[in-house]
């Protein structure tokens, strides 16, 4: 039985991440892995999805073009088996780059499913035969995997989740999207995009109900202008099918006759048969709950990524990956840092930090500034003033405590927000900092400057005075 200091189960952008850093650390490691290299991220989610919006918004600018004196001759197309051509190389020239690490860390990798077989222990079933292996450290990332409505009919040419609609071979004419959180709305930016009708149906009162509300209710009127249906505070009540074709009834007895089905409720965590009952670990709704450390309880083993139900985006089990790691080979390493979310409509949206919502479930005094895009310079020279961002004070402190911004290239300037959000930087320190002019970037300058009741380029607050003796 080959034995390693660390054993990797799952090779996602958690898994693959830990066991680089194991290695880097002079670890003998090894990764277990049985579908491709990069996980649901690289895969069926972050990367395929953002390669399909990429030609999607060309398209969305192309069609805009005029707005900027721009002229194009005829109708812009598009040619979808092309897309998907182009996305599929992506795909395979970052798999072969995390393969490349591999070899290059000497990680040992094994293609095949593992389960864990005891304490300390693993068993790969492999196209070979099985075999067993052994380690002091055992770190689980095994993912998530998408929620699929039993009821509902069962043909995934029909109704399916993002695992497939990232890689139709051809696109419906009408679509209903189930579910509008992030995953949601980016697929229903992109399919108007490339031409399809969409409608997306939302459970609660807006739009990215984990968010800040005023990015929702934003992106909703967005959508609206564009065309693309919403129902919020709506439920689908069944879904039939027949002649090839569905018919979706709502909430309130509105029926919707589409194409096809893609059902965006969220993810459940992919823990069911991997063995955990051969080490004693228990499940919370098959989550594998974690302390700061990633820690499961049971001694040598961690649990990262989606499948511990803390957060589930990629950038969060890679920072969990770390972390685990660094535990694990005999250092101490909490993981508190602020996790940023990005969507990548466009406009984009990025929010870091508590939201309003949040703050008042903690009751924590705050005070918020606003501050619109199309105020700024750089959003009218380039025609993208949709928009705005918020940020979120304590009142009392004066402690940073969030920033959420929808906008042009919102997901690349939550950076700066998060930076100093981990530095624990207060409200005053932010609007203290030199943004470059002309940026997008400025706009969270000026909400900081607007929290603290100092904006320059808004007009004045109006102060209510209080006269003696009132």
């Amino acid at each position: 039985m080959e034995h390693y200091n660390v054993a990797v189960l799952g090779a996602g952008p958690g898994g693959y991440v830990a066991a680089l850093k194991a290695a880097q650390m002079g670890a003998k490691v090894a990764v277990i892995e049985k579908h491709h290299l990069g996980g649901t991220c690289l895969n069926y989610g972050c990367i395929p999805s953002k390669a399909l919006l990429a030609s999607a918004e060309l398209l969305h600018k192309i069609e805009h073009a005029a707005s900027l004196g721009v002229g194009v001759s005829g109708k812009a197309s598009f040619d979808w088996a092309a897309i998907q051509k182009r996305k599929d190389k992506v795909l395979a020239g970052l798999r072969g780059g995390i393969g490349g690490l591999f070899k290059a860390r000497k990680v040992t990798l094994y293609n095949g499913t593992g389960v864990l077989d005891g304490q300390g222990k693993i068993k790969i079933a492999t196209d070979s035969g099985d075999e067993q292996i052994s380690a002091d450290n055992i770190i689980l990332a095994v993912g998530s995997v998408p929620v699929r409505i039993p009821t509902w009919p069962s043909d995934p040419n029909l109704v399916c989740t993002s695992d497939e609609a990232l890689h139709w071979d051809e696109l419906p004419k009408r679509l209903l999207i189930v579910g509008g959180g992030v995953i949601g709305c980016e697929f229903a930016c992109m399919m108007h995009a490339y031409g399809v009708e969409v409608s997306v149906v939302e459970m609660l009162p807006g739009l990215l109900p984990e968010m800040e509300a005023d990015l929702g209710m934003g992106l909703a009127k967005d959508f609206t202008k564009r065309g693309i249906a919403i129902h919020v505070d709506t439920k689908v009540e069944g879904i039939v099918e027949a002649g090839g074709a569905l018919t979706a009834t709502l909430s309130g007895g509105v029926s919707l006759d589409v194409d096809k089905v893609l059902v965006a409720v969220g993810r459940r965590p992919a823990t069911a048969d991997i063995g955990l009952e051969t080490i004693g670990i228990e499940t919370d709704r098959g989550f594998v709950r974690v302390n700061d450390r990633m820690e499961t309880g049971v001694t040598g083993v961690y649990c990262i990524g989606d499948a511990n139900g803390r957060c589930l985006l990629a950038h969060a089990a890679s920072a969990q990956g770390i972390a685990a790691v660094e535990n694990a080979l005999g250092h101490t390493k909490d993981l508190t840092a602020p996790i940023p979310g990005a969507v990548y409509t466009f406009p984009e949206i990025g929010g870091v930090g508590l939201t309003t919502q949040q703050a008042h479930d903690q009751n924590i005094p705050i005070a918020v500034g606003n501050f619109p895009l199309a105020f700024l310079g750089k959003a009218m020279a380039v025609g993208e003033t949709d928009g705005f961002v918020k940020v979120i004070k304590h009142r009392e402190t004066g402690e940073l405590l969030g920033v959420h911004m929808l906008g042009h290239n919102a997901t690349e300037c939550i950076a700066a927000a998060g930076a100093m959000l981990h530095q624990k930087a207060s409200v005053e320190d932010l609007a203290e900092v030199v943004f470059a002019h002309p940026t997008i970037s400025e706009a969270i300058k000026e909400s900081a400057e607007d929290a603290l009741g100092m904006a320059l380029h808004l007009p004045p607050r109006k102060i209510h005075r209080v006269k003696a003796g009132q």
